[in-house]
């Protein structure tokens, strides 16, 4: 079945533009103009992934509004956000609110295509019935295969960029990963603040499970490591 793409943008050119590039890939893209029209489609169905600009008619953060509203409806729905707004400070809003990607309208749309099947085909592995290939490190539990962690018992839900940033911390524990090494591992390449915001997310994450979560280090100058002992 092909998946559902709803893409939020104002800009009637750059929306219909995006639309007709994705049907030619098999999609279904359904298009919203303003983030009513696209809360009133969302309310009655959910898309497979949601690219959505920040700015929308008179919104200005109106694509904002809609992310915390898909996130509060859905831990694992993919989000792009897809905007000419460039700042460190937009960027890191959009990530900490649950997006799983930002990129700027200045990308190819080969690009931002790669983007989007990566994230579709990460998804295929959450019920993928395999075998599993397990990293254990005290109370921590990653699945490799399905692309899952675990912690005490209690599913982290991270996105594919989070879960590699752990899996590459954890690997080694007591070991620094500089920044450069975690995007690398994590096949990203962002700036030190994305890194730094991806970090915070991911502390986030595990602190809504367990409060006394400490296991990852903030090597000051160097980068970070995971140490076991809480």
């Amino acid at each position: 079945m092909s998946k559902r793409i709803a893409i939020v943008e104002d800009d009637e050119a750059i929306r219909e533009n995006y639309a007709d590039a994705l049907r030619k890939q098999g999609f279904v893209v359904q298009t919203y103009k303003n983030k009513q029209t696209a809360l009133d489609a969302f309310d009655l169905s959910l898309p497979h992934l949601a690219i959505l600009d920040i700015g929308l008619e008179d919104e200005y953060d109106g694509g904002f509004d809609l992310c915390r509203y898909l996130r509060d409806k859905s831990e694992t729905l993919p989000i792009i956000f897809l905007t000419a707004r460039d700042s460190d400070a937009d960027l890191i809003s959009g990530l900490r609110l649950g997006a799983n990607d930002y990129v700027s309208k200045t990308m190819s749309f080969a690009n931002l295509s790669a983007r989007i099947h990566a994230i579709l085909n990460y998804l295929k592995f959450i019920d993928k019935p395999i075998i599993e290939n397990k990293v254990e490190r005290g109370e921590l539990s990653i699945n490799k295969d399905r692309l899952s962690i675990h912690w005490r018992d209690k599913l982290i839900n991270t996105t594919i960029t989070e879960f590699w940033m752990v899996y590459s911390l954890a690997l080694n524990p007591g070991h620094v990963k500089n920044k450069e090494q975690l995007m690398s591992d994590a096949n990203i390449v962002v700036d030190d603040n994305t890194v730094t915001a991806h970090i915070k997310r991911i502390r986030k994450k595990f602190n809504a499970q367990d409060s006394s979560f400490n296991c990852i280090d903030t090597v000051y100058g160097m980068g970070y490591r995971w140490h076991d002992e809480q």
